[in-house]
């Protein structure tokens, strides 16, 4: 985090400053908005009947507690409560089906809030599929603007520009209507000056977008920066994260995820359109009550924009749904998962009907391939698997600790001048080599291609015939050329410097994705075996292996299929991605035949990296930053019980509780000013330490509140009631204040024998904020969902300390 000052949430106001250089929290806005006008919906209500506001004679706050529950915030870096948020709803639920009887006007809205759902996801796979649209083509066109320009139309980028080229010959690297920027400013012969000019123009361009990047994220957005995905799975899980689903990190990361890819840095825009996706869902989220004051319901919303934004990333809307279910859902129902897909529908509907590949696909990288693959291809697609595993445990372990480097050094305080670094040193090293200085996006569409009788590109210079030979069973396609020689080499160097280059980049204070520049590894890796894979079926075509397959001179092995598989190992290997990723990979390519190469290559990446570590790179920065994120994927083995966590332990002061009928509003007032725990036993007396159930804080400070403003009876001595009855006449000394109906009765329970692994299943499942320790009925202690993980941290000999918020 930016500052020690997020750690430590102000416990005493609803409010919070944002990040965005003071300004309002965007949560916080809406969440007013609504509040206002309950207040107002109520006073009115009070008026109407003649009563003045919360008056009872038998329960003081009985319209104030209601209007609480509705409209309560949770407080910034805390967990939600699934189960009370769940069961909220559901009472919410009740009311508007009892009252949908009473009138037609109350049965359309009855009706209304039955289809809310579906039209809200449906808002926000529109307003995704747009936003991805307009992200792609500002990132294709400043890509292209490193290199040059379109003077007849300058808003084209170079692939747009040359189709209205006359051209009777086309290389898909330049055309006349497109002129670098040596040829704009008139040198049209080839030498040195021109690279030089060239090269120079480009590091400039390279550095111009990264400072604007940088800068734009530091001063009105710091959220906007990092992929999102970590933070994503995090607040999906019940975190609450203010700000960071915001309209200012909204519109500032679409715009700076352009600015970052269009710079040329080893990064991609594919998670961070995860993270703009769900920024969407939570926008249009408040302008739905059910979810906008619900947090439980609101993460329906958000794994379903989730799912959009990879269905907009990938063009696959099926592999999002899996993704969302896979990889960053925590509660996931199976109208949630409809939902998703009905999203992810309409999201790649929207960015079909936008076309901003002019392609006709989603993305830029579509393939299409027409050849089968043989039996003795799983080989070489297994061996791509384990590549895929080494890498993704070499990146995961060395990126870790560069970004733990960089938040223990001083280099975290100067954020700028790292990236401006990183950038030119990036852009320095890749202009050189034409596979590194295009976009990642093309240079994965260049080695995903299969290559025909047309093209003319280094990769498919082959010395060939094109016309099968009965008498020589060689490959028609013959001999590598000098050009694939080259290209090779060419692809290796770029291989080595994008996979340590992306050490550097993920984690920088711009939006950087890691899903296209893990694929870029992967691909040139399938690329470079492919190839060799081929030239031995040309030249040992009777080797057992070749002798059936490549019978009769055919072509019996396709390059790009290995790099579409090496793609999907390395990104596996990182990602640890398994389901989701093999869908999205058959959906970029259209064809089942290939589904079986990727399953191998896909599921020995993940066995490789496991044997390294059992994290993906999302679970790692997770708990690099230490995320109260309880993985329900991960398996408690050891043999503790809720007495060796539970609070207080041995030394320790005793446990802060509320008495049912023995205090008044003044001691539960320095209570809450003393203690900042987020909610507090309620026991009939402190020597017996029997409970009675539980209350939040932010509840009780709510309700004294209210009390204190609207009834002149309740003062500082005041006695507070957890009962139902209050003993005595109530005509001597001051007004009792009842807050009964806020007293949770049924809180979630345990004896200290119970068994660890019960209690990490009860959090996980449950989505437990805390739960209480008897026995016998008497209170012993606590644990919270924070004390699990420090817990789990150190039987895994980590430090306990790294689980910063609660």
């Amino acid at each position: 985090m930016e500052s020690k000052k997020l750690l430590e949430p102000d416990m005493s106001t609803p409010k919070y400053e944002s990040m965005n250089g003071g300004l309002p929290d965007d949560d916080d806005e809406l969440l007013d908005i609504a509040t206002e006008i309950a207040t107002e919906t109520a006073s009115t209500t009070s008026a109407g009947s003649n009563q003045p506001f919360l008056e009872s004679s038998t329960n003081i706050l009985d319209s104030s507690e209601e209007t609480m529950l509705e409209f309560g915030q949770y407080d910034d870096f805390h967990t939600i409560d699934w189960v009370r948020d769940i069961s909220r709803d559901r009472l919410r639920h009740k009311q508007i089906s009892r009252k949908s009887k009473e009138s037609c006007w109350d049965l359309i809205k009855g009706t209304h809030d039955a289809w809310s759902g579906w039209l809200c996801v449906l808002f926000v796979g529109m307003a995704a599929g747009l936003f991805a649209g307009i992200v792609d083509i500002g990132a294709s066109w400043m890509s292209d603007l490193k290199e040059g320009i379109c003077p007849e139309a300058f808003w084209l980028n170079k692939e747009q520009c040359c189709w209205g080229s006359n051209d009777t010959t086309f290389d898909d690297r330049s055309c006349s209507q497109w002129l670098t920027w040596s040829q704009l400013f008139g040198i049209h012969s080839e030498n040195a000056g021109t690279y030089i000019l060239d090269y120079i123009i480009y590091v400039l361009w390279a550095l111009s977008f990264s400072m604007i990047a940088v800068f734009l994220v530091r001063t009105l957005a710091p959220y906007a920066c990092g992929s999102g995905i970590p933070e994503i799975k995090t607040i999906l899980s019940g975190f609450i994260i203010r700000g960071y689903l915001g309209k200012w990190t909204l519109i500032i990361k679409s715009v700076c995820m352009m600015l970052a890819v269009s710079a040329g840095l080893s990064l991609g825009k594919e998670g961070p359109l995860v993270h703009v996706a769900c920024c969407i869902g939570n926008f249009f989220s408040y302008l739905f009550p059910k979810y906008g004051r619900n947090e439980a319901k609101k993460r329906e919303i958000l794994s379903a924009a989730s799912a959009a934004g990879v269905s907009v990333a990938f063009g696959a809307p099926i592999g999002g749904v899996l993704f969302s279910l896979e990889e960053v859902s925590y509660y996931f129902p199976l109208k949630t998962m409809w939902r998703s897909f009905f999203c992810a529908l309409v999201a790649a509907f929207i960015l079909r009907s936008i076309n901003p590949f002019g392609n006709s696909h989603l993305v830029k990288f579509y393939v299409e391939y027409n050849t089968p693959w043989f039996f003795f291809e799983l080989l070489p697609f297994i061996l791509l698997g384990v590549f895929g595993g080494l890498y993704g445990a070499f990146f995961n372990k060395f990126n870790l600790k560069w970004c733990r480097f960089r938040k223990k050094s001083r280099m975290g305080l100067f954020p700028i001048a790292e990236v401006m670094i990183v950038t030119f040193v990036t852009a320095l090293l890749a202009f050189p080599n034409p596979y590194t200085r295009e976009n990642t996006s093309i240079l994965i569409q260049r080695l995903f291609k299969d290559c025909g009788p047309v093209d003319d590109s280094d990769l498919c210079d082959y010395n060939a015939t094109y016309a099968p030979n009965l008498n020589n069973r060689r490959n028609p396609y013959g001999e590598a050329g000098t050009g694939v020689q080259n290209a090779m080499w060419q692809l290796f160097l770029a291989l080595i410097l994008k996979g340590i280059l992306t050490i550097f980049t993920f984690g920088m204070k711009v939006p950087a994705g890691l899903f296209i520049p893990s694929m870029a590894v992967g691909a040139i890796a399938g690329r470079l075996i492919g190839t060799g894979v081929e030239q031995l079926a040309y030249n040992f075509p009777d080797w057992i292996l070749f002798d059936e397959a490549c019978a009769g001179g055919q072509r019996c092995v396709t390059p790009g299929l290995y790099a579409m598989v090496g793609a999907a190992a390395a990104l596996g290997g990182v990602t640890r991605m398994t389901v989701s990723l093999v869908v999205i990979m058959f959906e970029l390519t259209g064809g089942l035949q290939y589904i079986i190469p990727i399953m191998a290559a896909v599921m020995t990446s993940k066995w490789v990296g496991d044997a390294f570590g059992k994290e993906g790179i999302y679970d790692a920065h997770i708990h690099l930053n230490g995320y109260p994120f309880l993985d329900a994927k991960e398996e408690f083995k050891h043999t503790t019980i809720a007495a060796d966590i539970m609070r207080p332990r041995r030394g320790d002061p005793p446990l802060v509780v509320i008495e049912q009928d023995n205090m008044t509003v003044e001691e539960l007032e320095t209570l809450l000013q003393e203690d900042d725990y987020n909610g507090f036993p309620v026991v009939v007396s402190k020597e017996t330490q029997l409970l009675v159930g539980f209350v939040l804080r932010r509840d009780l400070s709510h309700a004294l509140d209210e009390a204190r403003k609207a009834q002149d009876g309740v003062v500082s001595n005041s006695r507070v009631y957890f009962t139902t009855h209050v003993p005595g006449p109530l005509d001597v000394g001051p007004k009792p204040l009842k807050l009964k109906k806020m007293l949770d009765q049924s809180p979630f329970t345990i004896t200290d024998q119970t068994p660890m692994e019960v209690v990490i299943d009860m959090f996980r499942k449950l989505g437990l904020r805390q739960c209480l320790v008897t026995h016998k009925g008497r209170l012993l202690g606590i644990i919270t969902k924070k004390d699990i993980l420090r817990h789990i941290a150190t039987l895994a000999n980590q430090d306990p300390d790294s689980i910063q918020f609660l």
